[in-house]
């Protein structure tokens, strides 16, 4: 049986910084991916086009990362999609690593661990990244937590099957902020979620501009007005970092 096709989907704003490093982590990938899928929320710089030139699909919407995340699914074809940060820099085997955690059919949504580093590895926040998939839904929605629910968030390299993501409607639109939770609330209804020990380092510029103590609130903050609903003020107290 051939091995199934992985999508790579890109949400980008403003990413020019990040982008180039990411185009020769992605070439040194093995095996590769079967398309990687930019989507550009409106940048002002050339992130579009740095993608082009890297011969990436670049698709072109409003900004908010649930209308990104949606029309870059939408856009690809191949069955396996994982949905990466600019910043990111996955394990050079991910693609093998996605399809054989997707090869589990009790598994709907997964995700690999999150290392923060920048000049140094942040260890005290990529622990507590760890712990949050478990403490957040246990506050947040425990009915759901007994259920086996567990949030797992954008700097997680997030993947899953296109037709299920479809299924389920795919992210919620308007969402810039927390669109990975709801993501995980729909999945576990399809099954098991699961997060891979294997590391996807992802940059340190929040905790670099913010200060690890900030940064830390400012990733609580926003889980809990998550959680009770106030989602028009989420973005508000999660700014960008270029």
């Amino acid at each position: 049986m051939n091995p199934s096709p992985v999508a790579l989907v890109i949400p980008v704003l403003d990413e020019e910084k990040a982008l180039p490093a990411l185009v020769e982590v992605l070439r040194q990938l093995d095996p590769q991916p079967a398309e990687i899928v930019v989507v550009d929320g409106g940048s002002s710089d050339r992130s579009p086009e740095i993608a082009r030139a890297a011969g990436w699909t670049l698709v072109e919407t409003e900004a908010g990362r649930g209308w990104q995340i949606n029309a870059g699914v939408a856009a690809a074809t191949a069955p396996l999609v994982c949905v990466l940060h600019a910043d990111s820099v996955p394990p050079r085997d991910m693609v093998q690593v996605i399809r054989e955690t997707l090869a589990e059919p009790r598994i709907a949504l997964a995700s690999f661990t999150p290392l923060i580093r920048g000049d140094k590895t942040r260890w005290g926040t990529t622990v507590h990244n760890w712990l949050k998939t478990w403490y957040a839904p246990l506050i947040t929605r425990p009915h759901l937590f007994l259920r086996g629910v567990r949030l797992l968030f954008g700097d997680h390299g997030m993947f899953f099957r296109r037709a299920q993501f479809l299924t389920i409607g795919g992210c919620t639109p308007g969402d810039a902020v927390m669109e990975e939770a709801d993501l995980c609330v729909k999945f576990a209804a399809l099954g098991k979620i699961r997060m891979v020990p294997r590391w996807i380092v992802t940059s340190d510029r929040r905790i670099a501009a913010w200060g690890p103590l900030k940064a830390n609130w400012i990733y609580f903050k926003v889980g809990i007005l998550w959680a009770v609903g106030a989602r028009a003020r989420l973005a508000r107290h999660y700014p960008h970092v270029r």
